[in-house]
Order: structure tokens, then sequence, then C-alpha cells
């Protein structure tokens, strides 16, 4: 408890699963939290349970005047901002890439990747006032290796892209003690997975997992509280793989 101490941090996609998780575990640890989500009624229930040191926006992450707004918001009640975690994200429909319509690739990067650019981009003045900060880019392990059998080009490239985009944006910033890393998740368990996969499916997934579970939410709360965390300060531009050694084999 008190590893985030001092810090005013914004997370996106937060309303429910991972982000939620990640949004309990930062004010727990101290943290000023902004949190945010197109999900209103699940936000404002979850600000209820986390109480003064919260505060819930809806948020639209694929728009850039959405943005503002939060960064706004968050530093009049809060102050600059100094972690942001870019968790939202979306699946988007699993077909081969002849398949895939336009509209739905776009969809799918416009979430996935260039909320994670507008978010990027609008917090790092905040993170100059503040006198440096820490992103952390939740992107996959669709963002290290394809995936055999799981057809979903849009869904690989955006994650790919946030990696990149996140390395560059170490380079670019770390003069203004600005670090960026991005996160890549296996299989865990969140309302994306089981919405795709049924119980029979998930112990197949299981299976082929070196540690023979599938991680929890809290596996990869761990993971981000450390990299938001002065812990990890001189680490930036680095991939963090939390995946039970599946891409390992």
């Amino acid at each position: 408890m008190g590893r985030l101490e001092g810090k005013v941090a914004i997370i996106t996609g937060a309303a429910q699963g991972m982000g939620a998780e990640h949004a309990r575990r930062f004010v727990h640890e101290g943290a000023l939290t902004i949190f945010t989500d197109i999900n209103e009624d699940a936000g404002n229930q979850l600000a209820a349970e986390l109480g003064e040191r919260s505060l819930f926006i809806r948020h639209d992450v694929s728009r850039e005047s959405d943005w503002q707004t939060v960064i706004d918001a968050g530093e009049k009640q809060f102050g600059p901002i100094n972690v942001l975690v870019n968790n939202a994200g979306i699946l988007g429909p699993g077909v081969k890439t002849a398949d895939l319509a336009e509209a739905d690739f776009l969809k799918v990067c416009a979430i996935n990747l260039t909320a994670t650019f507008l978010g990027t981009k609008h917090v790092i003045p905040s993170m100059i006032r503040a006198g440096g900060g820490s992103i952390v880019n939740v992107s996959s392990i669709s963002g290290i290796v394809a995936i055999y059998g799981t057809p979903n080009s849009a869904y690989a490239a955006s994650k790919f892209a946030v990696r990149g985009l996140t390395k560059q944006v170490a380079i670019e910033y770390g003069e203004h003690a600005i670090r960026a890393n991005s996160v890549h998740p296996g299989y865990i368990r969140t309302p994306m997975m089981t919405a795709a996969l049924d119980e029979d499916q998930i112990k197949v997934a299981s299976g082929s997992v070196p540690i023979k579970r599938v991680g929890e939410v809290e596996d990869v709360s761990n993971l981000v509280v450390f990299l938001a965390s002065d812990e990890s300060g001189f680490i930036t531009g680095s991939e963090y793989i939390i995946d039970g050694g599946l891409t390992a084999l």
C-alpha cells in the first residue's frame, strides 16, 4: 500500500474487467485516479465504490476532443497528470484478412491504436508540468507474435503498432523524465475473454499455457502498478509479456 502515493493517474476502459481492477489497485496504492469508459452505469457504480480519491468521466477514447476534456477535468480535480494507462481496447471480428471489412479494421485501430496516440499526445504537456510521468500502454501477445488459429489482422496490426509507438515516445520524451512501456497480456479472464470463449474453450486455453492456467486481472494489475510506480524509474521503451509462458513455446 502507498506505492503510488502522490501520483495522479488516468486509466481508460476502466469501468469493468482489467481496467476496473487497475483503478481499484491504483486507489488502494494511494493514487488520485481518473478512470474513464463509455459505460456510464458501470463507471458510476465503480466510482461510488472507490470514493473521493477517484473521478469517473464518460470518455470515447477515439475522439480527440474527449481527451482534452478528460485531461482538463483531471487537472482541475487533482492536479497535473503523471500516470496514463491506455487500457481501453476491443477485439474486433475474428475473420481472416480477405473477409475483413475496411470499416471493422478502422474501428479496431481507432480504439486500440489511435486512442493510445491521442491519450499520449494530450497527456505529455501535463506530465511535463508534473515533472515527469509514466505511460503504460496495454497491448497484447498479439503485439509480439501472430497467433495461429486466431484470425484477426486488425487486432494484431493495432497491437503491434502500440508497441512501436511506445518505444518512439520513450525515446522522444525521456529527457522530460517521461517513461513509456507496453504490457502484453496473454489469456486473461476478463469480460472480453468470456464473451469470446466458453468454459470448455478456456480449459483448452489453460492447457496450452506452461503455467496451466489463464491469467487473472490481478496478475496484470500487479505489473501495471509496478510500471506506474517509481520502482520502475529506470525502465522505459520496453515491452512486458505476461502470458504464463505461452509465447516462450
